[in-house]
């Protein structure tokens, strides 16, 4: 969320915003509203000082003076009352519409409508030419024994249930994404799955993305699709100490997603599932674009390490204005080359979001003259399953179907070789 004083001095920029992000918002309309609750508690201020003043002249008059002014009293009391759920009812209205403004980009964002706007920086790793016609991962998992394809039948589609030395893999790299963030002086939290709707409201995924998350039926609950929602609001409503700044988390836990608007996209394998393990990186950070710079970069090269050591080709990418989302400074994703497709795919997305989030969240510190200020945040995923899996099964599959190990997952996984199941 945007600071209202910033909106109402700086309508043009506002405005931009909104039409770089492709955010559908009426700003004018908002602004508009934003004057009538500025007059409502204007008069509701009036009436109550009236009020005031009349409750003190009310034990030292006498006879008619005295009725008149307690009738006037009855009639502001009423004036007041309907003033006050006129207040409620429209800054509730313009706290929806406020919850729609988008940050403004930074000034590198290629501009554009989507992702074809996106822009790439450079290429790390070269795409392995194969010296044997090679197999996407459906079909590795398949002649290995490593999926159970009757998962479906449990538990519908876009489900998933790995077999064997697969099954294995999967915990053997979130462990290691898990050890290689505590390296990096990250706070390791293992977390819920789900969280209240001001969690949601906080990260800026409610009201936006709301057909994205399931609601868990008779509660106040929601299913988390990255524990950056959990993250985002374990410091909400405190005032942190500015020493105790940065806070660096990496948090795991399952995700989950409804696919809501997918339908036909990725159906096969485990690109776009509904259900996934994700390890997020999360920083909430003073509140100085310098500070904010830092801790991107940081977040990026973590994440870029982590493919490194995986050795899978990536490429990084400048995501455009209208692709980044309305909370988003900036976003950087990087992509995997998956060789089934011939092309990359996003596995990993870094952003800013300066105060956008904080100021939603109510995540604030006191800086070094005693002010109290909302903070910066920026998120990164660490690693993700199983969209990773599908990269490594297919650039380091062998010519048996048998899948090399990188050296950096062989002491957690205890074999340098992915063998059939049974």
């Amino acid at each position: 969320m945007v600071d209202l004083k910033w909106l109402r001095t700086h309508p043009e920029e506002a405005q931009r915003a909104i039409r770089l992000k492709g955010v559908d918002l009426d700003l004018e309309a908002l602004l508009a509203l934003d004057r009538e609750v500025q007059g409502l508690k204007a008069r509701l201020q009036e009436v109550q000082t009236e009020r005031n003043r009349i409750a003190k002249e009310v034990p030292k008059a006498q006879g008619e003076a005295k009725e008149a002014l307690i009738a006037r009293g009855r009639a502001l009391a009423e004036e007041a009352k309907a003033l006050e759920e006129a207040l409620r009812e429209k800054e509730a209205s313009l706290m929806d519409l406020l919850l729609k403004v988008p940050l403004p980009p930074w000034p590198g964002a290629p501009v554009g409508e989507d992702d074809r706007a996106n822009r790439e920086v450079r290429r790390v790793g070269e795409p392995r030419a194969f010296p044997f016609p090679p197999l996407d991962h459906v079909a590795l998992m398949e002649k290995n024994g490593w999926w159970e394809p009757r998962i479906a039948q449990v538990s519908g589609s876009r489900s998933y249930a790995l077999r064997g030395d697969l099954a294995l893999y999967e915990l053997a790299l979130l462990r290691f994404a898990m050890d290689f963030m505590v390296k990096k002086g990250f706070i390791p939290l293992t977390l819920p799955s789900y969280a209240r709707e001001a969690a949601f409201i906080g990260t800026g995924h409610f009201p936006a993305a709301r057909d994205q998350v399931w609601a868990i039926a008779g509660t106040d609950l929601y299913l988390t699709g990255t524990a950056e929602v959990v993250l985002n609001a374990l410091h909400s409503g405190e005032i942190l100490k500015a020493e105790e700044l940065p806070k660096r988390y990496a948090g795991y836990a399952p995700a989950f997603r409804s696919e809501a608007g997918s339908f036909g996209k990725d159906v096969r394998g485990l690109l776009r599932v509904h259900q996934f393990h994700k390890v997020e990186q999360y920083v909430l950070t003073e509140a100085s674009l310098e500070a904010s710079d830092r801790a991107f970069e940081e977040l990026l090269q973590n994440a870029e390490e982590i493919l490194r050591l995986l050795e899978l080709p990536y490429r990084v990418v400048e995501v455009s204005t209208g692709d980044m989302g309305p909370g988003k400074w900036r976003q950087v994703d990087l992509e995997v080359f998956l060789p089934s497709e011939g092309r990359y795919r996003e596995t990993h997305s870094c952003s800013a979001l300066l105060d956008w989030q904080a100021r939603r969240a109510n995540l604030r510190y006191r800086d070094a003259e005693g002010r109290v200020r909302y903070a910066y945040t920026l998120n990164n995923t660490a690693l993700a399953t199983p969209r990773i899996l599908a990269m490594l099964l297919e650039n380091h599959q062998l010519e048996d179907g048998r899948v090399r190990v990188p050296k950096a997952l062989v002491p957690y996984l205890g074999k340098e070789v992915l063998e059939p199941c049974g």
